[in-house]
C-alpha cells in the first residue's frame, strides 16, 4: 500500500503496530532492512513516528494562535510604541546618551543651504508657478475672461401657451348622473 503524506505515512504507522501486536507479539525479533528487531523494538519505533507528527501537528496549531493574536494586536502595540518613542524623543533630545539608552539616534541636524543651492530653489520654484500657472489671490482677481464670437439671436415670436384644460371631461353622447358642474 503507497502512502503520500505525513498524516497517511502516521496512520500507517498505528495500522503496522496494531498487526505487529496481534501477529507478531509472540514471536522472536525479524530480520529486515539488514537488521534484527524485536516487535517491542518495532512498536517503539513506529510509535515515534506517530508521536513526532503528532507534535509537529500541536506545534503548527500553537504557532497559528500565536499569529494570529500577533495579528490582532501588534496594530496598537505599534502605535503606542510610535508615540512612546515621540514621548521620549521630545523629553531627552538634548541628550544624545539617554536617547542611546533607549536605542535611539538623535535627529541630525539640517544642514544650511549654500548661496548658490538658494537661488537654485528659488528658479526652480518661479520655473514651476510658470509652468503649473499658478498664481496668488491678487493676480487671480486681475485675470479677467474676454468672450468673442458669440453671435445672440433675439426671438421675435412669443412661444406658445400651452392650455391645460379645467377638469375631466365625458366622452361625447354621455351623462352624468347625479353630478353638477363645478363653478368658481
Amino acid at each position: 500500500m503507497a502512502t503520500t503524506g505525513k498524516m497517511s505515512q502516521a496512520a500507517l504507522a498505528g495500522q503496522l503496530i496494531a498487526g505487529t501486536k496481534k501477529h507478531f507479539a509472540s514471536t522472536s525479533p525479524l530480520t529486515f532492512a539488514s537488521a534484527s528487531f524485536t516487535p517491542a523494538q518495532i512498536e517503539t519505533s513506529l510509535q515515534t513516528l506517530i508521536d513526532l507528527r503528532s507534535e509537529v501537528d500541536t506545534a503548527k496549531a500553537t504557532a497559528k494562535a500565536k499569529l494570529a493574536a500577533e495579528k490582532a494586536q501588534a496594530p496598537a502595540l505599534r502605535t503606542f510604541m510610535a508615540a512612546f518613542e515621540s514621548f521620549v524623543r521630545a523629553t531627552f533630545s538634548n541628550s544624545p546618551d539617554v536617547l542611546a539608552d533607549f536605542g535611539l539616534a538623535p535627529k541630525k541636524a539640517r544642514a544650511p543651504l549654500t548661496v548658490a543651492e538658494k537661488a537654485a530653489a528659488a528658479a526652480k520654484r518661479k520655473a514651476t508657478r510658470v509652468a503649473r500657472k499658478t498664481m496668488g489671490s491678487q493676480q487671480k482677481k486681475a485675470v479677467k475672461g474676454n468672450v468673442t464670437g458669440i453671435l445672440v439671436t433675439p426671438i421675435s415670436a412669443a412661444p406658445p401657451i400651452a392650455t391645460v384644460p379645467a377638469g375631466p371631461t365625458a366622452p361625447p353622447g354621455t351623462t352624468t348622473a347625479g353630478t353638477a358642474p363645478h363653478t368658481t
